[in-house]
């Protein structure tokens, strides 16, 4: 799976480790940055190529966004057509429980295909975790979150 990861300098740490983990794990990682630690830089500077690339290819393609709090990365990438970033501020024990939960349902429902996280708020094991078991949680193909999709790839601001 290709995977386009970026952050500011709250998520630097965390997203030099997680780039690392996950070309591990045998995934295509495109590290959009931050590739230095920057106290000044802003995060659309690193979201904005994240969200252009799974746009792009929004079914073939994830982003991982890191952030002091997650939400105005969340912002910033659901201004492009047919990405839908989600912020997640969910528990992390025991994540294997969650099928019924946020992380699960944003997969399964909406086929999120950017995940958001405050870097602030989740220890490397923690964004790991939660990494693993969005990329792996389903899209559930039910007709009904087919035609939800469809209206909100249909919408069109001038």
């Amino acid at each position: 799976m290709k995977i386009f990861v970026g952050t500011d300098h709250a998520g630097y740490v965390l997203k030099e480790k997680l780039v690392s983990y996950l070309k591990l794990q045998g995934h295509e990682v495109i590290d959009e940055g931050a590739f230095e630690y920057d106290e000044n830089d802003d995060y659309p500077d690193f979201v904005i190529p994240v969200a252009q690339e799974v746009s792009k290819d929004p079914t073939r393609s994830k982003g991982i966004i890191l952030g002091g709090t997650g939400e105005g990365e969340a912002i910033v990438a659901n201004r492009f057509p047919h990405v839908r970033a989600i912020v997640y501020y969910g528990r992390v024990k025991p994540i294997v429980e969650d099928e019924s939960g946020i992380l699960h349902r944003s997969r399964a429902h909406n086929d999120a295909n950017v995940l958001s996280l405050g870097a602030r708020y989740f220890t490397e094991e923690d964004v790991v975790e939660i990494v693993n078991f969005w990329l792996n949680a389903p899209y559930s193909f039910d007709e009904r979150h087919i035609r939800r999709l469809a209206k909100i790839d249909a919408i069109k601001i001038d």
